[in-house]
This record gives C-alpha cells, structure tokens and sequence, in this order.
C-alpha cells in the first residue's frame, strides 16, 4: 500500500489503534480524518495532531453514516481511504438477560457500520487512484473468546466479509486490506482491561511495515498465529483462551 499521498477517513479514530494509525499516516505524508462519537476524544485528538481533520459521527445509525459520506465526499473529494475501524467490546454473560438495544449497538458499529460504509463508499474509491478499503478486525475472529462473544462473532463476520470483498474487487484497482490486532493495550472495553496486549506504538509501527511491504493481511504476534492456524491449533488456542 502506498502510505503518502493519500486522503484517508477512519472511523473510531480519536482514540486506541485508530488514533495510532492517523498519527502514522500523518507523519507519512497522507491527510488523515477521524470520525468518533465522543467530541471530548475528538478534541484531544485534534490538541495532539493539528493537522488531524475531525467530524463528530456516531457510525452505529444508518443515517449517520449516510450523512458521513456525503459529507466527506464534499468536503475532501481526494478520498481515497476507508479504514473501517470503529469498535465495542462488551463482556457479557449469554445467561444473564440484558436489552436488546445494546447487544444491537454492538452489532451496529462492529460490523453494520463498515460493510454499510464500504457499499456507500466504494463508488467514489472506485474513481480514485491508490484507492483501498481497510477494514480492522481481530485474532478474535479466528478463535473466539467466550466472554466477548458478540464481539468475536462480529469480528468472524467482518473477516468473512472482507475475503468476499477481496474477491469481488480483485479486478478494480481498490485493494482490500485487513488488520488483524491480537490484544493491544487501548481502552477496548474499558480503560485497564487489556493493559496485558500489545504496547499500541509497537504494534502500530508493525503493521505499517506490513502496509508498506503490500501485505493485504496485517497481523501482529497472537494474531498473526490465530489467522494461519489449523483447526486443531485454533482448538487448543481456544481452550488456552477459555479455561473450563
């Protein structure tokens, strides 16, 4: 992938490996726009990267995300990046009743907020050079972990589609590109509980190596051993993650 020159929009950007990743491509010489929807994130996002773009958008509605692409489509027609990385983790117990809203949320912003985005958005990357679209997923998607299990599920299903989208691009000159994080120590879930993942700076720095060597599938460490591995490997990985 090429790192400079471009016009990127990432979602969940103000903040954990969206924030990382602005502030590298930055630095690469690529114009960079976060979306979020905690203006307080924005702003600090913004003190930190001046020459960050922000747009306060909560992706989990569709008309958000409509009102999104219409306007950076206006604002920054140079578009030629998605990176769909927007994301919440709930721990949850399956046993315990909870409000279908949430678990809705949930579904809304993993995984209907970029496969929306991708289709309102693939248009006009299909009129640009250098185009691509990325879309974050997570070791997760490879072998769930039970305590997060609308996240894994999410997470699975994003994979599944970014391999179709591969495919059905592969003629278009818009590369599909997938990271795939193993823990990193963000804020994921809530703040303290990946403090055990991944420094975010290291892994960041990896994966834009990975980008810059044209690897459409990004990985780090835990990821990197969940993605490639067999069904027996991904069974004993699972049970490593999920103790009886």
């Amino acid at each position: 992938m090429q790192l400079s020159g471009n016009t990127i929009l990432i979602t969940g950007g103000a903040s954990g490996i969206g924030l990382a990743l602005a502030e590298r491509f930055l630095q690469a010489g690529s114009e960079v726009i976060v979306c979020g929807r905690r203006e307080n994130k924005l702003r600090e996002a913004k003190q930190k990267l001046p020459k960050l773009h922000t747009h306060l958008c909560d992706v989990a509605t569709a008309e958000q995300r409509l009102a999104l692409r219409d306007w950076v489509q206006t604002n920054f027609p140079a578009l030629n990046v998605l990176i769909n990385n927007a994301g919440i983790q709930r721990r949850i117990s399956l046993t315990q009743p909870e409000h279908w809203e949430t678990t809705r949320e949930e579904l809304a912003i993993n995984l209907e907020a970029p496969i929306h985005l991708t289709t309102l958005l693939l248009p006009h990357l299909l009129q640009r050079e250098n185009a691509a679209l990325i879309n974050v997923t997570s070791g997760l998607a490879f072998s769930p972990l039970a305590g997060v299990p609308v996240y894994s599920a999410t997470k699975a299903a994003l994979h599944s589609f970014t391999l179709s989208l591969r495919h059905q691009l592969r003629d278009c000159g818009v590369q599909v590109i997938e990271i795939i994080p193993p823990a990193v120590d963000t804020d994921l879930g809530g703040p303290g509980l990946h403090t055990f993942g991944a420094p975010v700076a290291t892994f960041t720095d990896a994966i834009m190596t990975q980008l810059a060597e044209g690897s459409v599938e990004a990985t780090f460490g835990m990821s990197a051993k969940a993605s490639s591995a067999s069904q027996a490997e991904l069974k004993a990985i699972f049970r490593a993650m999920n103790p009886a």
